[in-house]
């Protein structure tokens, strides 16, 4: 798969344990410690019950027990585990340990409002764990739908589209989730290939929103809408749009637009305030700078129409799209991601074979400089069909 989406977002680190619900939704279990922590109250108190006077009902401890469960463990373990409190606290009332204690400790009054108490707690544990477990499926649930939503607006990038080999990533940055304000896309057209990436100021379900009228607006006009800026201008009165309907008067998108030409071995590009696309070209990367252009939905603030640019893109030449969220992307000591110095050292003497190569790399190598991210990362690699350019 050229394209890669992970609900938990991919994060190295995130490496709980998946356990089925009933209802065949995938939930994470809890972290180990967690599990174990009913285990480890039951050796304290073995350990303290010895060493403290008998008026020190160390036991009583014990009342907590099914509620320490209920955060780890369904309702039915949490019942059984009241049950064993009761038995317990019993055993340890009758057990002659410690001086003075005797038998007939199991049913003195403070003992049996422990008991009571124990199997209170006990039912309210039972009662949480069942919640709890039907949160967690109910989340589980709504991550899905989430998920199929924006594998439905990301379409999986085909190895070939065209005249062009391609790869995608896509990494949400919010933890357990798929949603995100970051697009991309590439379709065929008579023109010729023609790919899109953008960045959606805001997040949450309105960026989805946005997201999915700007996609529907580049498909629609990227066979339709003639050249290149037609397209731009299509993209640009969507926004406009969906900024009056929100309303939004904040909303804008920033985006890169491409066009490749086979017959003249060239690209087109408009930049919409995005990041420039990157070249890898016989050993070097490059960056492809131009005339720059407002965001999407910022048109009417600027006093002419966007230019495109144009670049050779003969075969063996790989182009790179990209969100800001991977050049945002910092480590622990809040050092951003390299970008152009890790692709010189990795595809500068070893130029890359395929876009998917080039995606391989940066979906592995980035985990590695920054364990969390604080934005959704989206990348498109492209390369020309050619004999320096081979399918993965």
């Amino acid at each position: 798969m050229n394209q890669r989406h992970r609900p938990s977002f991919g994060k190295p680190g995130n490496n709980h344990a998946v356990r089925l619900s009933s209802t065949g939704l995938q939930v994470p279990a809890p972290p180990a410690w967690m599990r174990w922590l009913p285990a480890a109250l039951v050796a304290f108190i073995l350990l303290l019950e010895p060493v403290t006077p008998v008026e020190w009902p160390v036991s009583f401890l014990l009342i907590a027990l099914p509620v320490v469960a209920a955060f780890s463990f369904g309702p039915l373990s949490v019942a059984a585990i009241t049950v064993f409190a009761v038995a317990f606290e019993a055993v340890l009332a009758g057990t002659p340990c410690c001086a003075g204690r005797n038998a007939h400790d199991l049913w003195e009054r403070h003992y049996v409002g422990a008991y009571l108490c124990t199997t209170l707690v006990g039912a309210l544990g039972t009662a949480l764990a069942a919640h709890r477990k039907r949160q967690e499926v109910h989340l589980v649930h709504a991550n899905s739908v989430a998920e199929a939503l924006m594998r439905t607006l990301l379409r999986p990038v085909p190895p070939r589209v065209g005249q062009v080999l391609a790869a995608g990533l896509y990494r949400p940055a919010e933890e357990g989730t798929m949603v995100g304000g970051d697009l991309f896309d590439i379709r065929a057209t008579e023109q010729g290939v023609r790919a899109v990436i953008g960045d959606v100021r805001g997040k949450g379900l309105r960026a989805v929103r946005t997201v999915a009228d700007l996609l529907g607006s580049f498909r629609q006009a990227a066979h339709a809408a003639g050249e290149l800026p037609g397209v731009a201008a299509e993209m640009e009165r969507c926004v406009a749009r969906e900024a009056e309907e929100t309303p939004d008067t904040e909303l804008f998108v920033t985006a890169l637009l491409v066009e490749y030409d086979p017959g003249r071995n060239q690209l087109r590009i408009i930049n919409h305030g995005h990041i420039e696309p990157v070249l890898l070209s016989g050993g070097e990367v490059r960056v492809l700078t131009g005339p720059p252009a407002l965001p999407l939905g910022l048109g009417t603030l600027a006093r002419q129409n966007p230019v495109a640019y144009t670049h050779p893109f003969a075969p063996g030449d790989i182009l790179l799209l990209c969100t800001d969220g991977l050049i945002e992307a910092r480590d622990a000591d809040g050092v951003f991601y390299p970008f152009l110095d890790r692709l010189r050292d990795r595809f500068g003497d070893h130029p890359a074979g395929c876009p998917a190569e080039v995606i391989d790399f940066l979906d592995t190598d980035l985990p590695r400089h920054a364990h969390v991210l604080h934005d959704d990362v989206a990348i498109l690699a492209l390369a020309p069909v050619g004999a320096g350019a081979r399918p993965a």
